[in-house]
């Protein structure tokens, strides 16, 4: 993510499909063009030290990043469906794939931080080299490449959030907390009460229809789900009402963990989310955040919290986690659904929801749910290279649903499927409770 045999395009339309828009020639053009220069916006207030810093195994370099959206057009596209391609330098196959066993053996990804060669003036001279090819591909291939260019255009926009979280932690680590971004002044806003959306339960339809615009394969295939009469919150649980859980000794009393989450805060000395400076001080603590540190903000969604924590929460709370099918229900049934925001480089924080009835089910914070990340009935992984994308990673990782502020445009949808191990916390991970009726 050299091939033994091409990626059939054809093959692969049976479960991976776009709008009937995308597919012009020219609007995918753009589309593309469009996508990779958020990608180099995002990298550039970066220096070339921070672009090569890795701070732990799950993060990657920033130059890394660059790199290896590049190497999934030039490996997966270019390489398999234009016969006159040259690829800019055969070693780059080697250092910049990620996980895919069908495309060869790869550098190691927790020593990515090493390679200090390629320069990034050469990772930059590479993304322009594909860039200039997929331009021409695109225009000579006609709408049949468009699912495949679509697939590299979403698996960048992933990159693209990760670009963010990854230097974010990177950061964090420097005694000096430097920023990502200059500080802005903060939106005042109080957090709305906590109410609830109720939903009858029955059988719902659940996952996104691959016809009427691009899905990934774990999404797939729609199929029923039966659900039992719920609640589900009308937003995210807030960083003042995470403080009452500190402060309640939320993190010294093992009643509430599940019993690997307990073990994880022994382990670990977690005592607040990660990010918060010092937790025991609740609202009036500090949090870094990719515009430097900062006091908490109560009204916030609380972030970068793993799914034992959230599940700790809700056991806190007298509530519990809702299943990835519940939360869908919800977004799904919302008479007037939420408007996905678009990313807002010079916020990449989440904001305090705007007012009462269901908010920010996209934009703030990542969900988690108390779903296994398992395949849904009749599911098929794409073909090729490709079918290592999502379904090898189905065991052992919960789903999150909805988005965050870190997530880019159009890459946010209803049927979405993300997934992290529960233990994971340097994305932008929130919790949002539900409850039995």
């Amino acid at each position: 993510m050299a091939d033994t045999e091409p990626l059939g395009v054809s093959r692969m339309r049976s479960n991976l499909a776009v709008g009937p828009a995308v597919r012009h020639p020219a609007t995918l053009k753009q589309r593309y063009a469009s996508v990779r220069a958020l990608t180099a916006a995002l990298a550039a207030p970066l220096s070339v030290e921070d672009q090569n810093l890795q701070s732990m195994p799950d993060a990657s370099p920033t130059k890394w990043h660059l790199a290896h959206t590049t190497w999934f057009f030039e490996t997966v596209v270019l390489t398999a469906h234009r016969p006159d391609y040259r690829v800019f330098d055969p070693a780059f196959a080697y250092l910049f794939n990620s996980y895919y066993e069908a495309l060869g053996p790869r550098h190691a990804r927790p020593q990515r931080g090493m390679l200090s060669r390629p320069a990034l003036d050469t990772v930059l001279a590479y993304r322009a080299h594909v860039d200039r090819a997929m331009e021409a591909f695109i225009d000579g291939a006609g709408d049949q490449v468009a699912p495949l260019v679509e697939l590299g255009l979403h698996h960048e926009q992933q990159h693209q959030e990760l670009l963010l979280t990854d230097i974010k932690h990177a950061l964090s680590i420097n005694p000096l907390l430097p920023a990502y971004l200059p500080a802005v002044p903060a939106i005042a806003a109080g957090c709305p009460p906590q109410g609830w959306i109720e939903h009858p339960g029955g059988l719902v339809e659940a996952g996104s229809d691959a016809t009427s615009g691009f899905a990934f394969d774990n999404e797939t295939p729609r199929h029923r789900v039966w659900l039992e009469p719920f609640r589900l919150a009308t937003r995210p649980v807030s960083c003042g009402e995470y403080a009452d859980f500190i402060a309640d000794g939320g993190y010294a009393r093992p009643e509430f963990w599940l019993s690997a989450g307990w073990a994880m805060v022994r382990e670990q000395g977690w005592r607040g989310p990660l990010y918060w400076q010092d937790p025991e001080a609740g609202e009036g603590g500090r949090i870094f955040t990719l515009t430097g540190l900062r006091a908490i903000d109560p009204a916030e969604p609380v972030t970068h919290v793993s799914f034992y924590e959230a599940a700790a929460y809700a056991n806190w709370a007298g509530r519990r986690l809702p299943t990835e099918f519940e939360w869908e229900a919800v977004a799904a049934a919302a008479a007037q659904p939420e408007p996905l925001p678009a990313l807002d480089p010079a916020r990449p924080h989440p904001r305090a929801a705007a007012g009462p009835g269901l908010q920010q089910m996209f934009g703030a914070v990542w969900q988690w749910t108390r779903s296994s990340y398992d395949p849904y009935p009749g599911f098929k992984p794409l073909e090729g290279a490709v079918a290592e994308y999502n379904g090898k990673f189905m065991v052992g990782q919960l789903v999150l649903r909805g988005s965050s502020c870190a997530t880019p445009p159009g890459h946010a949808r209803p049927g979405y499927r993300n997934f992290f191990p529960p233990d994971a916390r340097w994305q932008f991970s929130g919790i949002r409770l539900a409850a039995d009726r």
